[in-house]
This record gives C-alpha cells, structure tokens and sequence, in this order.
C-alpha cells in the first residue's frame, strides 16, 4: 500500500534482491517508465549497479526536450476494473490490445493463454493507478539526474520522428554523449521493441555485456 514513488519503487527492488540472495552489481534493463528508476538506483547507488540497458526508457529530461509537460492521470475508480472483472472481459474480447505483438509461432498458445490470465487479475490494478498518478513527481525529483559518465549504458530506441523534427534518437544522444562506454542501437518497431525485435537485442546484448568483462 505504499505510495508508488521513485524513492520507494527503488527500494523495494533492492530489498527484493537481497532478500532472494541476488548480489550485485546489477546490470539494470528497464522499459518505459522504469528507466526512471534505474536512473535514481544508479545515482543513488552507483556501487550495486554495474550497467545500465535500457529498452525505450522513459527519462526526465524528455519533457523539456520535446516540450510536453502533460503527464498521465488516472481516476481512482479504474483501480476496480481487475477485481470486478472488467481487465478480464477486455482480455478476452480485445486480445490484440494487450497480447505481444510479434509474427504468429513466437509465443505458443499456452504462453498467450498466461499473458491473458496476467492481465486479467493485474491490468489496471491499485499499484498500477497509483503509480500513474505518481509520474509527475517522480519526473520532478529526478528533473537534475544523468547517467554517471562512468557508467555503462546502451539503450534501444524505436525510429520515431517527432515535431519540428525532433526524435528519440536525437534525445537518447544528448543523454549519452558524456558517457565514456554508450551505445545506441535503433530498431524500427514500436515501444515494445522486445516483441518484434528479440534476436537482435539479444545479440547486442550479449555483445555490450561481453565488453564489460
């Protein structure tokens, strides 16, 4: 029931981790809004991170750069659609909304079976409300973060154009350009490159943390 802050998100990973005897130091890999939290992990405890790989990872300085300043809300009421059964229905009658996008034989039937059952019991659940709600603030405390200039970091982006011809490529840049070992590897797909794209981030991946041995 704790409130979905960046502060308490990154410490119940690391209680998670030690508590499951995962020693460190970590090579994180977030998507999305998690590379919020790898960002205050690796600036908070630079000692139990050893890279970072981020998968289109949302960070703060994207608000500024591409001058949106409007953040995701969602009204208390949608933290009800998991336990009266309304995440289930739209994961049986809209499947496409929420199952991977990949070519037909990647997953097995028994896989996309589980992806439903996740998203009926998880979708839109309390933690997922009140952790949207939480964005803003958690752009706010980080706003003045980077990546260490010593630290690893490789980050797959989509090839995406945005106004006045800005793009994710052009941000991921600024983000990396002081950072002694960096990679950008851009991908044509979407922000879950990890469904089409699997092969060849694994590669990548195996390649830059080959590097840091």
């Amino acid at each position: 029931d704790k409130e979905r802050t960046v502060e308490n998100i990154v410490e119940e990973t690391r209680a998670a981790l030690k508590k499951s005897n995962i020693k460190g130091p970590y090579i994180l890999m977030p998507h999305s809004i998690s590379g919020i939290y790898s960002l205050y992990y690796a600036n908070n405890y630079s000692e139990e991170v050893k890279a970072i790989i981020g998968i289109d990872p949302t960070l703060p300085q994207m608000s500024e750069y591409f001058g949106d300043d409007v953040f995701p809300t969602m009204p208390k009421y949608t933290e009800y659609m998991a336990p009266i059964g309304i995440a289930r229905l739209l994961a049986y009658v809209t499947p496409d909304n929420i199952l991977p996008l990949s070519e037909k034989g990647t997953y097995t039937e028994v896989n996309l079976k589980m992806a439903k059952s996740i998203v009926a019991a998880k979708y839109i659940n309390k933690a997922v409300v009140k952790e949207t709600n939480e964005i803003k603030n958690n752009f706010d405390l980080t706003t003045n973060m980077t990546f260490p200039s010593d630290l690893p970091v490789m980050i797959f982006t989509p090839k995406e154009q945005y106004v006045e011809g800005k793009s994710k490529i052009d941000f991921y840049n600024t983000q990396l350009q002081n950072i002694k070992n960096n990679k950008l590897v851009v991908l044509e797909g979407q922000h879950y490159l990890h469904w089409t794209h699997y092969k060849e981030m694994s590669e990548n991946l195996n390649e830059f943390v080959e590097g840091l041995k």
